[in-house]
């Protein structure tokens, strides 16, 4: 069975269609002056290092002057670097030296809402109830006798209800933390706004934009209750995130906006883009945010949640290329991000977790589209499950007891003892703990280590790069005969034939019938008969 992604080859005005991005989340990737924070200078430091891991682009996570309740993502002015992490000259000076070594930045966009410091949000409280600084914002009036119930049943992100009550008696919506008011986009200064600092990046010179909660910004009409809450039924609506219609998500007026956006991007040189983080009940919904006036990518979350099983696999990426070919635009494969738990552990933790962590990244990168990493994935890092909870920051776990903090800590770079290189020489701090057993896994440890995690994704960067059959990201994906729990897949570009086989079976697979090794998660096996593939492992093979 052949599954087409009719995405036309890859020029340098559509990089976007088949790069590899790597997600820097900046507090916590290189901290340039001892102070334990990631900054701007510490990603030029390493830059090289990007560069030679075989990546395309990458995305920073907010960098914009915060309170930092939500790690950056509560944004108190969209136009400046926050003193945590350096200037605008910081930033002007790494994009630069980014753009020099081939590296293209993709920056966070955070549309949905504001920080509560933010200084529309300051004259909003202070300008009272009905005024049109209150109108940017989703100001309402309680239910009860007197006001003192939310205005709707509506949950936030983080737990508990999406309404906080101010002096006066009004309510604002956040539907994440009280400190991350919601934006009213129907408010045509708002609109505006966004567009101006859309600009304001692109004039600086950014090749793109994560848009942050890109199915968030419109809210239903009169604000309608979702109709059960965590009280009522003890299960949370976030449950129903990507499963079902909610009234303040995926609602059809929010394409109104990426099609104002869509003309911005491409009155610029380069070929700027902007990619989805949308969560929509089915994937013809999501496919609804891409094309060729909206947005030009949107994550494919289903293959991050999908099981550690052929079928499940299976069917998430036939699906995926299926609703590709419908909308013209290249599937975008993810793994891990900074807001769940690293895939490593997902995938059983351990030796085991490690092992199959390794070959789910063979898979995602033999396949056409875009590839996000989430830094030091390329490491094989583990999530780290006992941080103290005095050291935890994410405001998720002041409201549900759940925390992201365990897939944000900094990544080791070298040395015997923590933080491993984070900072510069001498340097012991660092804003989260990294594990003893990460000395291991530093970038120093694995470095030319035949067999290392790191040098496995160097390989297979750098083949996915130069294959004829990899290096466009277009052409059709070959479903091959295999035994059960066996993927086998080809790629093809005339003559030239890459097959991809991940064994999530019990026992070992043959698999010489598919052409020559060139890059494998784990030691082939066998003599006289041929190579077996070991048990929750991957392997490329080429035939010319």
């Amino acid at each position: 069975m052949t599954v087409s992604a009719t995405t036309p080859p890859r020029t340098d005005d559509d990089w976007w269609r088949s790069a590899v991005v790597y997600q820097v989340y900046v507090r916590s990737f290189a901290d340039s002056d001892g102070d334990g924070v990631g900054d701007l200078a510490g990603i030029r430091e390493r830059l090289p290092y990007l560069r030679d891991l075989g990546v395309d682009a990458l995305w920073l996570t907010p960098f914009y002057t915060s309170p930092m309740v939500d790690g950056g993502y509560d944004v108190a002015d969209y136009r400046d670097v926050d003193p945590l992490f350096g200037t605008l000259t910081d930033f002007d000076t790494m994009i630069s030296d980014a753009h020099a070594l081939g590296l293209r930045i993709i920056v966070d966009l955070v549309p949905n809402h504001t920080s509560s410091a933010h200084r529309w949000f300051t004259d909003a409280l202070a300008a009272g109830p009905g005024s049109p600084e209150r109108s940017r914002y989703l100001f309402a009036e309680g239910r009860g006798a007197h006001g003192e119930l939310p205005p709707n049943d509506w949950e936030s992100i983080f737990g508990g209800p999406a309404w906080t009550r101010i002096d006066d008696g009004q309510w604002y919506l956040h539907l994440f933390d009280p400190a991350q008011p919601d934006l009213n986009w129907r408010h045509p200064q708002v609109r505006a706004e966004f567009e101006d600092v859309l600009r304001f990046w692109l004039d600086r010179g950014v090749d793109g934009f994560r848009v942050d909660v890109a199915h968030g910004m419109i809210k239903a009409e009169g604000l309608p209750d979702v109709g059960f809450s965590t009280m009522t039924t003890g299960q949370r609506q976030v449950d129903l995130l990507g499963k079902a219609r909610l009234p303040y998500f995926d609602q059809d007026e929010v394409h109104e906006i990426y099609r104002a956006w869509r003309p911005i991007l491409d009155s610029y040189p380069g070929a700027r883009m902007a990619v989805a983080e949308a969560w929509a009940e089915t994937p013809q919904r999501l496919a609804r945010y891409i094309g060729p006036d909206e947005l030009h990518q949107a994550f494919s979350f289903d293959f991050l949640d999908a099981t550690w099983s052929a079928d499940s696999f299976r069917k998430v990426i036939d699906t995926a290329l299926s609703e590709a070919t419908v909308v013209g635009a290249p599937t975008t494969w993810v793994l891990s991000n900074h807001d769940k738990q690293r895939h490593v552990t997902r995938y059983g933790d351990g030796v085991e977790g490690l092992r199959r962590a390794r070959a789910a990244s063979l898979l995602m990168l033999a396949l056409p589209g875009c590839a996000y990493l989430y830094q030091g994935e390329e490491l094989g890092l583990p999530e780290v499950l006992d941080l103290p909870d005095e050291l935890r920051q994410d405001p998720a776990f002041l409201r549900t007891g759940e925390s992201r903090d365990g897939c944000r800590v900094p990544i080791p770079w070298g040395g015997e003892l923590a933080p491993y290189g984070f900072g510069p020489a001498g340097s012991e701090l660092s804003w989260l703990p990294a594990p003893a057993t990460w000395r291991a896994l530093s970038v120093a440890a694995q470095a030319g280590q035949p067999g290392s995690t790191l040098e496995l994704y160097r390989a297979a960067l750098r083949i996915r790069h130069d294959h004829p059959a990899l290096a466009l990201g277009a052409g059709p994906v070959t479903w091959l005969e295999s035994g059960p729990g066996v993927l086998a897949f080809s790629r093809t570009a005339g003559d030239n034939v890459l097959t991809c086989v991940v064994n999530l079976s019990g026992a070992p697979v043959l698999i010489d019938g598919y052409g020559e090794p060139i890059v494998a998660s784990a030691p082939l096996t066998g003599q006289g008969a041929g190579h077996l593939l070991p048990v929750d492992a991957a392997a490329w093979l080429e035939r010319r």
